[in-house]
């Protein structure tokens, strides 16, 4: 399948420079145009602080964003250098931006050294920013990496904590953000009940639409003192998931687009100019403007591949509801039918070939997915997963059904407790629960890996032919999780470890789960859910990934609040996974 970004569209992001970076070679003259009036009258802010990302072995991309007081082509220079006094210089430049690019600027510094942390900075009109502190990949073979993974980050939900916790990592090597950087939706939608109380009601007010909306929205987001805490102490690897453009967007729409809201193409075009000027990420490279997905290699210890499943080639979701024949009968086989077809994709042709390609002649020792929603067969009763009967009452309906079951057969083994119980809650069997009951297994989450469960086998596949140490992380579903990830012949192949959202509201919020239930509905999913270890259906955080040569760890940190910018960490809920080499599957401490 092709990109949906056509040759018109790929002309339109190559005339508005779409977040294109300047390249930096080395050691160059950083003086600016003081003749120019409209520089030298012109006081400059950083509001919007500064950030690196995409990391490589020798280059790295630096990002800032300049307040001028007066709209006009604005000169700006850079630093680089080996010591915070930059007494050390490795790497200086200048360039001009404008209202063109939302004054954002890009720097693609190259011909530095790999696993050195360097230090930058940017100076406009006697202006400088702060410092920031960024690292490039290693070579060789690195004793260990760590990565942070986080996503889902909904400000006017609350304070991001989340950003400030993982800040508070001194060791990271690079963090990895698998999208909703930011949320589209206006004032009092989704996420906001407590935003005008904790003065984080968004800007625009309106869902956004327009490239001036976008940019707005990306400034918001930007002058969080967290946000720019964590961007300034580590390298940023990102992808984006729905909300940078509209909830569960695919390729040619998105749930959240509607008829009378004008051209979704347009919208998307804005969102990507927008996310291209305001993120660290290294452009799409000429005539390739599809595609976001790319790789990383830490040495020889992890490769790293950024998938893009939503935007270039995702095919729409399925939904349960055009299954239904207008009462309550559910058309299984036709919902099959559509659910396993062949040529279904997230991914598309071209990005699928790209993965086999890549992992084909790629010998780090992990093979790392970095991509937005869930890998991990996640199917459930099917009144649970229509929300038609919440987990707690299946947990308790269902062995009564089963139990109501032997009895009315003539089981010979009934206790004399278990017809007990039966006769105590058999009143509770009623006709519409019997009913819910019947449903078969669902998938949780149609948006998800489960609703293009082919393309999911041949990945999985594709990883269990080559012999790879195979690693999946996930963000997208707001809840912390950790699978194991079987092939079509049920052998373990992989481990999937799936990150809590930064702010936004999870399972306890759409399920409306009580604190007292939280862990017995934890328990409650892992039971019922083949191959699912762990699960937090409650807390916001993020997780870190620590690689060696042995082993994988996964740690799982979680914030006591997000209605408060004083917060402690949830220490009690830490949680760590390890998955060993060569021997894929999980073990819990």
């Amino acid at each position: 399948m092709k990109g949906s970004i056509s040759r018109r569209d790929f002309l339109i992001l190559t005339a508005k420079g779409a977040g294109a970076a300047v390249v930096s070679y080395g050691l160059m003259g950083c003086a600016t145009d003081d003749d120019d009036d409209n520089q030298t009258n012109n006081s400059i802010r950083f509001n919007h602080g500064i950030a690196s990302g995409d990391p490589l072995m020798d280059a790295i991309i630096l990002w800032t964003r300049i307040t001028p007081s007066s709209d006009g082509e604005i000169t700006v220079s850079w630093e680089i250098a080996i010591d915070q006094a930059f007494t050390q210089l490795v790497n200086t430049g200048n360039t001009t931006t404008s209202a063109a690019r939302d004054y954002t600027i890009k720097v693609d510094a190259i011909g530095l050294s790999a696993s050195t942390t360097y230090y930058y900075r940017f100076i406009c009109n006697g202006t400088t920013s702060s410092i920031g502190t960024t690292k490039t990949l290693p070579d060789g073979s690195p004793d260990s990496v760590k990565l942070a993974v986080l996503s889902c980050a909904n400000y006017p939900a609350g304070f991001f904590n989340v950003y400030n916790l993982a800040a508070q990592q001194d060791d990271l090597d690079a963090v990895l953000h698998l999208g909703d950087y930011i949320y589209e939706y206006g004032r009092g939608e989704y996420g906001s009940d407590n935003a005008e109380t904790l003065d984080r009601q968004v800007l625009p007010a309106t869902e956004i639409f327009s490239l001036s909306d976008y940019r707005t929205r990306y400034a918001q987001y930007h002058s969080d003192p967290d946000l720019q805490l964590l961007h300034s102490k580590v390298p940023f690897i990102t992808v984006w998931d729905d909300h940078e453009v509209a909830d569960d967007t695919w390729s040619d729409g998105a749930g959240n687009h509607n008829e009378g809201e004008g051209s979704f193409e347009d919208r998307k075009l804005a969102a990507l100019q927008a996310y291209f000027e305001w993120l660290p990420i290294r452009p799409w490279s000429e005539g390739n403007y599809a595609e976001i997905y790319r790789q990383f290699s830490f040495g020889d210890l992890v490769d790293l591949y950024m998938l893009d499943t939503r935007v270039l080639a995702r095919e729409k979701q399925l939904d349960y509801a055009d299954y239904f024949d207008g009462s309550v009968l559910f058309d299984e086989a036709t919902f099959n039918q559509d659910l396993y077809e062949t040529e279904r994709t997230m991914l598309g042709t071209e990005q699928l070939q790209w993965l086999k390609d890549s992992v084909s002649v790629n010998n780090g020792r992990w093979q790392l997915l970095g991509q937005q929603v869930l890998m991990g067969e996640m199917k459930l009763p099917g009144a649970v997963a229509l929300n038609a009967m919440s987990t707690t009452d299946y947990a308790e309906l269902g062995p009564l059904s089963l139990l109501a079951g032997r009895i009315k057969a003539g089981d010979p083994t009934i206790t004399a407790d278990e017809q007990t119980y039966y006769e105590a809650n058999a009143d509770k069997l009623t006709a519409d629960s019997l009913s819910l009951l019947s449903f078969p297994e669902l998938p949780y989450n149609l948006d998800a890996w489960d609703g293009y469960a082919t393309e999911r086998d041949k990945i999985l596949a594709l990883f269990n032919d080559a012999s790879k140490n195979l690693v999946v992380v996930a963000g997208d579903t707001h809840n912390a999780w950790a699978n194991e990830l079987s092939n079509s012949d049920d052998k373990i192949v992989g481990v999937e470890f799936a990150t809590a959202s930064i702010s936004s509201p999870g399972l306890e919020y759409y399920l409306s789960i009580s604190d007292d239930a939280i862990e017995s509905t934890e328990d409650v999913f892992v039971s019922l859910i083949e191959g699912l270890k762990y699960s937090n259906a409650k807390d916001r955080g993020f997780l870190t990934l620590t690689f060696t040569q042995e082993k994988v760890e996964s740690q799982w940190h979680y914030v006591d609040t997000i209605l408060s910018s004083e917060y402690a960490e949830l220490t009690d809920r830490l949680k760590v996974a390890t998955s060993h080499a060569d021997e894929p599957g999980l073990t819990f401490s």
